[in-house]
């Protein structure tokens, strides 16, 4: 079970009304490639090498080659292959870190806030729920809704128990909050065991969060504000998940194919 669905183990799959985009069941690739690492023409090579018994082995070993030497070439191109300027002045304003491990879909932005540790995390997984949204009434000169990604945000306290989680969305440079939930035992609340997970079921959750009062929505956003929870970070998590997912698309590509091989 992966980080975030474990924390989010007590089902909540509500999305807020906040978010206004419409649905259709369009056919799009499964996960789409930023513009970034595109080009017009593809190079076809493929290397001879030690082939299994199956009849169909070198072909596709041919074309895991072919879709590999295209995107490394379009990365090199676009110079994709170093770390992107946008990662870099991130990093540089020297407030979050990122925990992002290679061949893992999760990614996790961690600081300290006085005696608070804050740790947001998200997945690229998401990117895969694209195809559930239609554009096609969309002009190109008009401004497109990105696709919405979900965090899960926890905060724990170095001189008291408890862990503070929320569930946001990332879209369009904001942060729409579906729920607040606490948790008295800090483990329990940020843990990604599956003793942790076990103990989280059956648990209160809080309401959902369009729910509460007005006023106490407010304060609760600028609650987050202040600990760097903002439009910043909520434009920067879809970039760095569509950088990472091109990243791991490569990899898995030959990785696969260095499998065929053997």
């Amino acid at each position: 079970m992966s980080a975030i669905a474990a924390l989010r183990s007590v089902g909540r799959a509500r999305l807020v009304a906040g978010m206004r985009v419409s649905l259709a069941s369009v056919a799009r690739p499964a996960v789409a490639r930023p513009a970034l690492f595109r080009t017009s023409a593809r190079a076809f090579t493929a290397s001879a090498g030690r082939f299994g018994s199956g009849a169909t082995d070198i072909a596709l070993s041919q074309k895991l080659q072919e879709e590999l030497k295209y995107e490394q070439e379009a990365a090199v191109t676009e110079g994709a292959a170093e770390t992107p300027e946008f990662v870099k002045q991130f990093l540089e304003q020297g407030t979050w870190s990122i925990a992002d491990t290679r061949g893992h879909d999760e990614v996790t932005l961690a600081r300290k806030y006085g005696d608070e540790n804050i740790r947001l995390m998200f997945s690229i997984a998401d990117l895969s729920n694209e195809e559930d949204y239609d554009l096609e009434n969309e002009s190109e000169e008009e401004e497109q809704p990105t696709l919405p990604l979900r965090a899960s945000l926890s905060i724990t306290k170095a001189n008291g128990p408890g862990a503070l989680n929320v569930d946001m969305v990332s879209q369009d440079g904001q942060f729409i909050i579906e729920n607040v939930s606490f948790y008295d035992d800090a483990k329990t609340g940020t843990e990604l065991t599956a003793d942790a997970d076990w103990n989280r079921r059956g648990l209160y959750i809080g309401p959902q969060f369009d729910t509460l009062d007005s006023g106490l929505q407010e304060e609760f956003d600028k609650f987050l504000q202040e600990r760097g929870i903002n439009e910043a970070v909520a434009a920067f998590i879809p970039e760095y998940a569509a950088y990472k997912e091109q990243q791991e698309y490569v990899k898995w590509l030959g990785k696969v194919k260095n499998f065929i091989d053997l």
